[in-house]
């Protein structure tokens, strides 16, 4: 592995992508000890409209001994970018090597509707708000400077990741997306990818599943254009019309060829690859899932 600008120590070069907000908290952090024994090495969770996703990650590093924590991603919306940076030392400090601070810019329809507030262009935001990160004084939790990732699908979003940040962490890419990232950014950046899978049940359980999973996503204008960017057209958007995209997109299949399409990221460059169960609610228990795909990756 190239020498990384910070320190993250993943027992391995799988994880696991969770939408953990409609859980119960005591009820998550069992589950985060269930995936850290079935051999995954992270565990990376969104932020939505629910629960505050720094706080989720400290609950998270004290309830199990190894496994790396990612917030997937910190909304730079929700929180003040001095909170954000001061927190996540107060984290890197108490668990070192084990957190990873993940910021996106979430995406107009839910800042301006269910935050209140507005949304600009991402790129300016991101830097303003990297900027204001970088005035935390250095003595605050001197030593503990905190890996930070972006949510980083575009060039321009990319080649920031690998200026002001540590890296990138795609979401909903092909693993050729995953190589042009790794071009854009060069040897040394985290690259820490995202790949939905859907094993279990028929064929056409599957297939119904990744179409739920990516419904949601082909709404929103930051997904539709780098889904174009890669190649689709107009006609694979339309979720419940179309097999290309969750085909390409959602790994399906056997446990094997599921594990197939996570592993093709880490031959694409990722340096770690996230899992995320395709499920028909937010409240379905994904182990049965992440259970055969361990056994399939020899976890």
């Amino acid at each position: 592995m190239p020498n990384k600008p910070s320190a993250i120590d993943f027992p391995s070069k799988i994880g696991v992508f969770w939408n953990s907000e409609p859980w119960p908290i005591l009820d998550a952090q069992s589950m985060a000890r269930e995936i850290e024994s079935l051999g995954y090495g992270s565990l990376f969770m969104p932020e939505g409209n629910g629960k505050d996703a720094m706080i989720e990650s400290a609950a998270f590093l004290g309830a199990t001994e190894r496994l790396v924590i990612g917030t997937g991603i910190a909304n730079i919306h929700v929180r003040l970018p001095t909170a954000a940076e001061s927190g996540a030392r107060m984290l890197t400090a108490l668990y070192p090597g084990r957190f990873v601070l993940g910021l996106g810019v979430s995406h107009a329809p839910f800042v301006e509707g269910s935050l209140g507030g507005a949304y600009r262009k991402p790129l300016t935001m991101m830097r303003t708000y990297l900027d204001a990160m970088n005035s935390v004084p250095a003595e605050l939790e001197r030593g503990s400077r905190p890996t930070r990732l972006l949510a980083a699908l575009g060039p321009k979003m990319i080649e920031l990741a690998g200026e002001f940040a540590d890296g990138a962490h795609p979401y909903l890419v092909l693993p050729e997306q995953t190589r042009n990232t790794r071009a854009i950014l060069g040897d040394d950046p985290w690259i820490v990818t995202e790949q939905a899978i859907a094993i279990g049940g028929s064929a056409e359980d599957q297939l119904r599943r990744a179409r739920s999973h990516l419904d949601l996503y082909s709404r929103l204008d930051n997904y539709r254009n780098s889904w174009l960017r890669q190649g689709f057209d107009e006609t694979d958007l339309a979720i419940g019309e179309s097999e290309r995209l969750p085909r390409a997109l959602v790994g399906m299949g056997s446990a094997e060829e599921a594990a197939a399409s996570v592993t093709a990221h880490l031959d694409a460059g990722a340096d770690h690859v996230v899992v995320q169960v395709a499920v028909d609610t937010p409240t379905d228990d994904p182990l049965p899932n992440l259970r055969a795909l361990a056994a399939a990756l020899g976890l």
